[in-house]
């Protein structure tokens, strides 16, 4: 695995609401590359910090809240969503095979298991000298029939016992709080300030969608009706306070945990947030959660990986802050 140090392009210095506060930590992206040759791709990670921070209780000024969020360390979490075209390249690496969703290339790999997802996961693991993150069983098609649990010796125990994730894994699927957080902490310091959207905004700003008729100027895609094609991972509205892309609307995203939070079984239904091209912007909202099981997919449901953040960190910041103006909706 290469892990290659990116100028972060300081997408967030500036908000429609105000400059975010001095404690506020830049936005710094860093990419992995995956596979070799025809099949190399790549995987831009934001850096979530402000470790320590509480759940969301409604200290934020919006309207929604849910208790979540609160994260004790330091992680990474995806910039985009998983495109069609990073599942196939891990195929064409040696990846078992996972059955294809929707669309194709860089449009988001969708209608796919939480089972398929965490193969992907482990295949980005084991295809880098790493420890799977997840005790999958497979027939002899090649499909997972179940997930076994961690022992607490090999479980992750970071922020509390997890025993689906195992403690050395490097990539995993984000769990409900490391989602939540990239998506609607303030990013202002250790704090339980969220906002309502995963735009930087509360309720009193509802975001924009898209019509896909010359609005060249929007924050989320959504409200386009469920027979609407995606478009590219890269080319969904505006970021979150740390950097990630698509957070609301586009496809909803599984996250790690069981929808009950116990993560005491591999059956459990999972949990997924954020909302889709069909939603409204009602289904935006941080308080929105919603749950299936493992072993299904369904329309507009896409992913995106988490990561520890690697040892040692020496990252390149950018603190300029001019020429954001254009990433953020002028109205």
């Amino acid at each position: 695995m290469k892990t290659h140090l990116k100028t972060a392009l300081a997408v967030l210095c500036i908000t429609r609401l105000g400059v975010i506060p001095a404690r506020a930590e830049p936005v710094v992206i860093t990419t992995d590359s995956f596979g070799s040759g025809a099949n190399a791709f790549s995987i831009g990670f934001a850096h979530i910090g402000n470790a320590g921070n509480a759940d969301d209780a409604g200290a934020g000024g919006g309207r929604y809240f849910s208790s979540y969020g609160g994260v004790p360390y330091q992680y990474r979490l995806g910039t985009y969503e998983i495109s069609q075209e990073s599942i196939d390249k891990a195929t064409g690496a040696g990846m078992r095979w996972i059955e294809p969703g929707f669309w194709k290339g860089n449009q988001p790999a969708a209608k796919i298991k939480w089972y398929d997802v965490a193969t992907f996961v482990n295949w980005l693991n084991t295809s880098t000298q790493h420890q799977p993150a997840y005790n999958l069983t497979y027939d002899v098609n090649g499909t997972v029939t179940a997930m076994n649990l961690w022992s607490s010796g090999q479980a992750w125990q970071a922020g509390g016992e997890n025993l689906y994730r195992h403690k050395d894994a490097y990539y995993f699927l984000p769990s409900e709080d490391e989602w939540y957080k990239a998506a609607y902490h303030k990013n202002d310091g250790v704090t339980a300030n969220y906002w309502d959207f995963a735009l930087g905004t509360n309720d009193n700003e509802i975001p924009d969608g898209v019509d896909f008729n010359g609005d060249a100027v929007y924050d989320a895609i959504f409200e386009q009706g469920f027979v609407q094609d995606a478009v590219a991972v890269t080319n969904v509205g505006l970021p979150s306070p740390y950097g990630t892309f698509g957070q609301n609307g586009h496809m909803w995203e599984w996250f790690e945990s069981a929808f009950d939070g116990s993560n005491d079984s591999g059956a459990e239904v999972r949990g997924y947030r954020g909302g889709d091209l069909d939603s409204s912007s009602a289904l935006l909202y941080s308080s929105v959660r919603v749950s299936a099981p493992p072993g299904g997919g369904y329309g507009h449901l896409g992913f995106r990986v988490a990561s520890v953040v690697p040892e040692p960190t020496v990252v390149t910041t950018c603190l300029l802050c001019f020429g954001l103006a254009a990433m953020r909706r002028r109205r």
